[in-house]
């Protein structure tokens, strides 16, 4: 019935947060740093959004700190990209019958959908569903997830939101090239959207499904520190991805009657450009059939599972029509699919 996003204030423009790592990343060594460097020229992103001024990264934070943080610019961009998504659905919040609310950048106990109970005027009687943990397949998997609920509950007015704030996971006392890649990919963002069991002049639902490799806890995910949450980022990803996407995807497809032949739109999570070559050759693309995915992760970085979602929003107003298959990998190592119709 609606889709929205939202994004915090602050622009980080990439050759102003390259020349910031310079500087910052300095105890690297100057020959180990040269090297790297090219990451942010190659990373295929103009410019980000930042919950926190960008002198914010340039001095220590402890988990306390840094989940207060979280915790407020969260639960703000929520409130705007629900706002904006009900009033394009043509709702009031007192319409919702239940929230799905995912995010794994930040935790919150009450959780995010509680807090947007309160922000917004959602009914008491709504029913909560807080997700933790899915990183970058968290908005597929969100969507499949209120779907279920809708499908569960018909008549019911589901309101899904996903909030990534990745920027407050930045390490700039971290010497490594973990730390110059999430300064070079991350950025902050929400999405909401509205699901209802026959009502909606979007797209409609399919299948949605998953697959979790055994063994592939180290791909992907957060290392729990002192000062706050660390990346795992493995540097197979692109390859496996290469290696495992097809017949992963094949496999769903085929359990539900269909072939690539019959995808019309690719709407992948864009977790960077190598990730994205790597979809494309595992699904035997043509060049340009991830235009959308590409130029989001341009326009906003990797905002995590959020970002599927800009992707969705952006075909959608690109006019797409037929059926589109939304893929994404994240922690577990899990890919996330989920099929619609759009007219």
């Amino acid at each position: 019935m609606g889709l929205a996003t939202a994004v915090p204030d602050h622009v980080l423009r990439q050759p102003e947060v390259a020349a910031r790592a310079r500087i910052l990343f300095a105890d690297m060594g100057a020959e180990a740093l040269e090297r790297l460097m090219p990451i942010f020229r190659n990373a295929g992103i103009d410019r980000r959004f930042s919950c926190v001024p960008v002198d914010w990264y340039t001095v220590p934070h402890d988990w306390c700190d840094r989940n207060a943080v979280y915790i407020e610019q969260a639960s703000r961009l929520l409130e705007c990209a629900a706002r904006s998504c009900l009033a394009q659905a043509g709702l009031n919040p007192q319409d919702v019958d239940a929230v799905v609310a995912v995010s794994s950048t930040g935790v919150a106990t009450p959780s995010l959908d509680a807090i947007l109970i309160n922000r917004l005027g959602l009914r008491a009687d709504v029913r909560r569903l807080p997700i933790f943990g899915l990183g970058c397949a968290g908005g597929v998997l969100g969507l499949a997830r209120a779907a279920d609920l809708a499908r569960a509950n018909p008549g019911a007015k589901v309101l899904v939101v996903a909030v990534e704030l990745c920027g407050l996971a930045f390490r700039k006392d971290e010497m490594s090239k973990t730390s110059l890649i999430s300064a070079a990919l991350f950025g902050d963002g929400a999405a909401a959207a509205v699901i209802a069991s026959g009502g909606g002049e979007g797209p409609a639902f399919g299948a949605s499904g998953e697959h979790t490799w055994p063994d592939t806890l180290d791909l992907t995910g957060w290392d729990v520190q002192q000062d706050g949450l660390r990346a795992v980022l493995s540097g197979d990803i692109p390859a496996f991805a290469r290696a495992e996407m097809r017949d992963v995807t094949a496999g769903f497809l085929r359990r539900h009657g269909l072939d690539f032949q019959a995808i019309d739109h690719f709407i992948c999570h864009p977790g960077g450009t190598k990730v994205l070559a790597a979809l494309e050759e595992a699904f035997d693309l043509q060049a340009g059939a991830l235009a959308f995915s590409r130029d989001v992760l341009r326009d906003f970085g990797n905002m995590s599972g959020v970002t599927v979602l800009f992707v969705l929003e952006r075909a959608l107003r690109a006019g797409v029509a037929g059926r589109l298959l939304m893929s994404s990998l994240g922690p577990g190592f899990t890919a996330a699919f989920q099929l619609l119709e759009a007219a």
